[in-house]
């Protein structure tokens, strides 16, 4: 029996989400900007991280349904703030990666009392104009309904050359699936990242934060970790990891990263 997706609602809005793991501990895992929902994935994701579900039990959440035509990345971390607080969910071990790492720096400076770690995976504080390019150009390939193209140019500049060849004809399979809503949605989130910047606002984070970076990251840049590192390094609670090889989805390729984050949440 598979991993069943469920949904929270509030008031304005609906979220879907999945649970597993059987941990005292709750950890919830924000995932960055995809083609088509990870809920689609929950399986793989829940096998991914089986080594951390004797001591967490761990949610992954989706991006609000029925979108707005505008939605930003401060939004979409409101949303999901209230999708916890609906479930009950604080102090809570957060990880997020890439956009998600975005939603989750939101979530912690608006709602410290959600959170009592937080672990950022390939994001960005501040998305200025040369991080924006890649997610563009995305953007573009999508209006263009260009399913195989976008697929393979997303894998392309997420995984390393030698893990991009050895997935290019699932990716090719998958872009089969695609569906006008999921192009459109694609092109939601990647509008609602331009000109993110949550800066000036680090100081305003109380709990210990893991920022994991990639020196080869083509999508937001390694520069975007230093520049996260550079504002919050003054801190003892601060740490910060950076990888070599493993491009901009070092959170599924590099094989010791699901024990950084167990060491991480751990101590």
């Amino acid at each position: 029996m598979g991993i069943q997706i469920e949904t929270v609602s509030t008031d304005t809005f609906s979220m879907d989400y999945f649970h597993f793991g059987k941990g005292e501990q709750t950890l919830v895992i924000l995932p960055g900007l995809s083609i088509q929902s990870v809920m689609g994935a929950a399986d793989a994701i829940a096998a991914a991280y089986r080594s951390l579900e004797d001591r967490f039990t761990i949610y992954v959440f989706d991006r609000r349904s029925n979108i707005p035509p505008s939605y930003t990345v401060r939004e979409m971390a409101l949303d999901t703030a209230e999708a916890f607080q609906k479930l009950g969910l604080k102090d809570v071990c957060l990880f997020g990666a890439s956009q998600g790492g975005m939603i989750a720096l939101v979530i912690a400076i608006e709602h410290p009392e959600l959170v009592r770690k937080m672990a950022l995976g390939s994001t960005s504080a501040h998305v200025q104009e040369p991080q924006y390019r890649v997610l563009e150009k995305w953007a573009q390939l999508a209006r263009e309904k260009d399913t195989v193209g976008l697929y393979l140019d997303f894998g392309r500049e997420i995984y390393p050359p030698e893990v991009f060849e050895q997935y290019r004809e699932t990716l090719i399979n998958a872009a089969q699936s695609v569906t006008d809503e999921d192009l459109e949605r694609l092109i939601i989130f990647v509008e609602g990242t331009k000109g993110f910047n949550v800066v000036d606002e680090l100081g305003r984070i109380q709990c210990p934060v893991l920022a994991v970076g990639v020196y080869e990251d083509s999508v937001l840049d390694s520069d975007a970790t230093m520049e996260i590192a550079a504002n919050l390094d003054h801190r003892a609670d601060f740490r910060l990891y950076m990888y070599t090889g493993y491009g901009h989805a070092a959170f599924d390729t590099a094989p010791d990263y699901r024990k950084r984050l167990l060491e991480f949440f751990s101590t």
